[in-house]
């Protein structure tokens, strides 16, 4: 969540920026923050007068009895214990007016970085990359144009794909648990297999250390991160419990650094986990869900970092380049989209999407967000760091991106390299597959 400091001391930066976000009622929304926090200060004060009036008064009682002034000392008493039962309300009134705070904070999302682009919806996010061409300025999803021609004749959607070659059984997934938990078989999951490893070992080269989280977090992590109050209803709940399944990998990484302070040479920390992630996706449906287009339980290999602030955006640039590397290896058609102040998440600063085309379905499809949350997620997790010759730790930065999400990679793999022979596999991972061909 934003910072108080943040709030106070720039307040009309965080209007504007709620405002580039699309955030109803901006100004409302900061002005009850600042209404709230004066209340609190303002018992504060009272409070810490009060107490120090009775420190003074109690040591008039001692002085009172001794020189024999009973009745004196006894008035005196009778006036620190009503002091105290004013101090007890305006305890109360404290700890009312900092719920109160908390949760007025946790309902107002992150602002945007400055070179955020104006804009409302998807179709006003800017393609700043493409292998395919050289971007400008102007180039948005809406007046974006350039798609590739693969020449594949009549391509196949990957559902049929996964049929004919007895790949992906989405049928038999509906009977064991639903629609949108699919079973993957032979050569299918064998695929997904060497896609795991394959991100998994390109990270690892790239610094990442490896971790294997739960899948299943608490409450509170789900507050760390962001997750809750905002997306609950997206979230499985395990109600008995009270825990969450997770949508992604960036939940239990990230709250490994919850409440945790840090050195400064132990920054970047750089993590990287494959996990299964369960979204509900409640409202989803039509044709931009069938087959492996939209899941409730899917892989995905997440990177974290947790940086300091002023090289998070050095981070961020190589974040990209990690995933935009991974894409090239993979041999996909992808563009790069600078997300605008309306289509962005209730925590990002800065959010770009990777999305690769898929030649069947003629649409382009994301496979990854890259993220930095600036200070926003560690201000919930307590994530700070001492700076190297300073007592006084300072909140951290926070970074995450996919890298990569495998269903809609499967996808666009199936159906951009098929052949009337079979299907293609992209070089980079034959070595983990075993076979350079599906037939």
């Amino acid at each position: 969540m934003l910072t108080l400091k943040l709030i106070s001391e720039e307040t009309e930066r965080v209007v504007l920026g709620l405002q580039k976000k699309h955030f109803a009622n901006a100004e409302e929304a900061v002005k009850r923050v600042l209404d709230i926090d004066k209340k609190r200060r303002e018992a504060q004060q009272q409070l810490d007068a009060n107490l120090n009036t009775a420190k003074k008064l109690a040591a008039q009682i001692g002085a009172l009895m001794k020189e024999g002034k009973k009745d004196e000392a006894n008035a005196v008493k009778e006036s620190v214990s009503k002091m105290k039962e004013m101090n007890k309300q305006l305890e109360e009134e404290m700890s009312k007016a900092q719920e109160m705070l908390t949760s007025q904070l946790c309902q107002i999302p992150n602002i945007p970085y400055d070179e955020v682009p104006e804009g409302k919806a998807a179709e006003d996010n800017r393609v700043v990359k493409s292998n395919l061409k050289e971007c400008t300025e102007t180039d948005t999803v809406g007046n974006w144009d350039v798609n590739p021609s693969l020449g594949i004749a009549s391509p196949l959607p990957h559902w049929e794909l996964a049929k004919k070659y007895n790949l992906i059984d989405f049928d038999l997934g509906v009977k064991i648990t639903g629609a949108g938990f699919p079973v993957y078989v032979g050569k299918g999951a064998r695929l997904q297999r060497a896609l795991i490893n394959f991100f998994l070992d390109e990270a690892r080269k790239s610094g990442y250390t490896e971790i294997m989280p739960p899948t299943v977090v608490n409450a509170a992590s789900g507050y760390g991160t962001g997750q809750l109050p905002d997306k609950e209803g997206q979230m499985y709940h395990c109600e008995v419990d009270d825990f969450y399944l997770i949508p992604t990998a960036e939940v239990p990484v990230t709250n490994i650094y919850r409440d945790v302070i840090l050195d400064e040479k132990d920054l970047p920390v750089k993590n990287c986990a494959y996990t299964q992630c369960f979204r509900r996706e409640a409202g989803s449906y039509g044709k931009d869900v069938r087959g492996l287009n939209r899941l409730h339980e899917f892989s995905k290999i997440e990177i974290v970092r947790i940086d300091k602030p002023e090289h998070s955006k050095e981070s961020h640039k190589e974040m990209l380049e990690h995933v935009e590397g991974l894409l090239k290896k993979l041999e996909l058609p992808y563009r790069i989209l600078l997300l605008c102040g309306g289509d962005q998440s209730f925590t990002s600063a800065i959010c770009y999407d990777f999305e690769v085309y898929s030649e069947a379905q003629g649409r382009w499809l994301e496979v990854s967000s890259v993220s930095n949350f600036d200070t926003y997620q560690a201000n919930r997790l307590k994530c700070r760091y001492r700076p190297e010759g300073s007592k006084k730790p300072v909140l951290c930065h926070t970074l995450n991106g996919s890298a990569l999400a495998l269903p809609r990679i499967v996808a666009a793999i199936l159906e951009n390299n098929q052949t009337e022979n079979g299907i293609k596999i992209p070089a980079a991972l034959v070595p983990y597959t075993g076979f350079d061909t599906i037939d």
